[in-house]
Parts: structure tokens; sequence; C-alpha cells
């Protein structure tokens, strides 16, 4: 066998065309907002003229009674994320997600769902909108107290025309994707609060929406059962690809189930990013301040600070001769080889020394016992208690065990004493 320092061919290319292929998911915009903007109260031209000239909401509202509730937001939510919105109380979030079913007029801008401006569409056409494609769950659950779970989770579907069988059918199923399955016949004030959200979220999914609508779904229930809820969602969002916009004030909530977020303040939406980017590289101090009681090192995983392998990745058999790859190794001039197998799967690490120890011996027996691999999921409280007990890089691999690359130890401890400073 040919020694070899790099990626293996084949594994490469099956790595590149599913980081192309997540890539052209991820690039799939099914809500566009474009410029959007509310102004409450009678003179809504003047304000927004005011605000063309570089004035504040409390200045405008001073000048004309108006409230400049959203401010020119322009943000796009992909296919299959779920995109937190989140802010204090009076930021706007919650008027502008109801701008994005026209709940509420807005005063400019558009919204576009899944290639269509809703802001032209007739009454028929826009109820036809919220009914099957964008479907809301509320604060307040908004049950129908005279109707059974069931007939709650189906009523969407029965103002749509399916029949009873076709529709009870439909609703069984989302209330077993929530854990109710065993619960249709009750009537919600015979449910705890936690359940009577898990209903309004089954009536939502059961019309199967292109975007689930969340404002401030889980806020009005108690810590635990709020908890409960998040997993929920991230468990059926992992299992059916859901695209969701989620309201939220609370930051802990808006980093455990946003892949991105996106923070308001004053009706303009001031920065949107992952939860790792808007912990390290916060846009100003409003966002800054948001994670300044909370333990980031939680939602800070691995695949924020990974460092691809180029010099010493080896493609082997675990069979192979270890003298085959020493002089390779000290040329390439790096402290460690990451041994992969033919898919790229990750065998272990090797160091020169453990190589020439070795001496002709097979590469496994060079492997070094002390170096483990962890998922690009892990966080950075279980990077750090891996770096504290090793001298090498920490090895990183994907969820089917391909090699993806290395964390330095001292960018885990810078991290760790970055977190401990602020």
């Amino acid at each position: 066998m040919t020694p070899n320092l790099t990626l293996p061919s084949d594994a490469a290319a099956t790595f590149q065309a599913s980081t192309a292929a997540q890539t052209s998911e991820r690039a799939k915009d099914i809500l566009t907002v474009q410029n959007l903007s509310k102004i409450f109260g009678p003179k809504p031209e003047r304000a927004a003229e005011l605000l063309r000239q570089g004035l504040g909401r409390n200045e405008i509202f001073e000048q004309t009674g108006n409230m400049v509730a959203v401010d020119n937001v322009s943000l796009s939510v992909r296919s299959g994320e779920i995109f937190v919105i989140m802010g204090l109380s009076g930021s706007g979030k919650s008027t502008l997600v109801r701008l994005l079913n026209r709940l509420i007029e807005p005063t400019s801008g558009k919204v576009v769902l899944e290639g269509r401006d809703i802001a032209p569409m007739s009454t028929p056409e826009l109820r036809e909108v919220r009914r099957n494609k964008m479907a809301m769950v509320f604060q307040s659950f908004a049950l129908l107290p005279n109707r059974t779970v069931i007939d709650n989770v189906s009523y969407g579907l029965e103002v749509g025309g399916l029949k009873k069988k076709e529709r009870y059918d439909v609703a069984r199923s989302a209330l077993v994707r929530v854990g109710l399955g065993s619960y249709e016949k009750l009537y919600p004030g015979e449910l705890s609060g936690g359940m009577q959200q898990r209903v309004g979220l089954a009536r939502a999914l059961a019309v199967n929406p292109s975007v689930l609508l969340m404002d401030e779904a889980f806020s009005a229930l108690d810590p635990l059962i709020r908890f409960e809820m998040q997993n929920e969602l991230l468990r059926l969002q992992k299992e059916e690809q859901r695209t969701v916009v989620f309201i939220s004030h609370d930051i802990e909530e808006a980093i455990k189930i946003g892949g991105r977020v996106g923070v308001m303040k004053d009706g303009r939406l001031v920065q949107v990013g992952t939860p790792a980017e808007l912990i390290q590289t916060p846009a100003d101090d409003y966002v800054r301040n948001f994670f300044r009681n909370v333990d980031v090192s939680r939602f800070l995983k691995a695949s924020s600070f990974l460092t691809k392998v180029d010099r010493g990745l080896i493609k082997c058999d675990s069979g192979a001769s270890s003298e085959r790859y020493l002089n390779q190794l000290i040329d390439a001039g790096v402290e460690c080889g990451y041994v992969c197998d033919e898919a790229g799967r990750y065998q272990g690490c090797v160091t020169p020394a453990s190589l020439h120890r070795c001496g002709s011996g097979p590469i496994r027996d060079a492997l070094l016992r002390d170096v483990s691999p962890i998922p690009l999921d892990a966080d950075l409280h279980e990077l750090s208690t891996i770096a504290l007990g090793q001298d090498h890089d920490v090895p990183i691999v994907d969820q089917a065990g391909a090699f993806a690359g290395v964390v330095s130890c001292r960018t885990i401890l810078k991290q760790v004493m970055q977190r401990r400073a602020s």
C-alpha cells in the first residue's frame, strides 16, 4: 500500500458532496422578509419620513403620536431550520411574527413565502395560507373549551372541508407525535397547561404547514414543563425537519432551540447568527449583555472551533506497517497524525514517537490510547474536560464516525478563560 498523508480521494469526495448537499439545502429560503415595517398611529407616512431622517422611535412618538413597532426588517428563514426571534418586551418581535401571516397589516415591505408575496393576496388566498402554509401556535393555547382534544386538533382540517374520518386519522397521528395519543376524548379543561400546549402544537402540525409560527409558545408554562416542551420541539424538528419561526424573550431558550437567532431592539433587527456567532462575536453591548448571566459553555459546540487537518491525515489499513509512515509524518512537520480507514472513519492518533516505538508492527499498535475522539456537537464543557487531561489536539468526528478535524487544546482553554473573565 502506498503511504498517503492526505484525505482519501473517495472519502474527500463523499465529504465534499455531503457538505455541498447540506449547504444547498440550507441555502433554500422558504420565507423571506424584505424591508418590513409597521407603524401604529394616525400619521404613519410622517413617522416613516422621520425614520428616514434618522430620528429614533421615542422622538417620533413624541412628535407624531405614532409608534414604530417594526423598523425596516429584512431576514430569510431556511427550509428545515428553527429561526428564533428574540428581544426584550417592546422590541417588536411579536408584531413581526404577526406581520409574517398578515394578522397585522404591514406599513411597508414584503413577506415572500415559497416565492409568493403575501401582501397582494385576497382574503380567501390569505385564509388558505394561514390554514395550510403558515400555522401558528399561541402563548395562550387558544383551544376551544367545548371541544374535545381530537376536535380541537382537527378543527383546521374540518374548516378545510376534510371528512370526519380522514381528519380524525390525521389528528390522531399528530397527537401521537406530541405524546398525547390516549387523550383524544378529554376536554382542554381536563388537561395541564403543558398538555394544552401540546394540543395546540398538534393542531398546528395536523395541517402540515410549510412554516410553523410560535409566538412565546412556552413562556406561560412552568419551568420544568417548558424544558420538556423545548425538548419536544427539538425532537420533532430533528425527525421531521420542520421550518419554525419561534418568538422568545429568553436567551437560554433561544440559543437552546435556535439554529439561528435574530435579536431585536426598538423594532430593528440588531443581529442574526448562530448561537455560537452571537456568543463569540456580539454586534454590540445590547447583544453581549444577554449572555452576561448565562453559562454559554453548554451552547458553544466543537463544530464552532474546528480546524481541518491536511498534512497530518493518514489513510491506511490498520494492519499497515508503522514504519512506512514515520518519515512522512516527520516530513509533514506535524506533531500528530490522524489515522482514517478507506472510508474516512477515524481510527486513532499517532505521533512520530509512537510510530518509532512500534517499528515494523501494524499501525494500530502505534495508536495513542489516551486520545479519544468526541462528536461535533460536544459542548465547551466537554471539550475543556478532555483538553485538561491530554497533550494533543482533540480529534472530532461526525455522526458516522468520519474524521472532521481537530480542536486545539489552546483554543479550548482560551475560550474557557474568556467565559470566566466575562
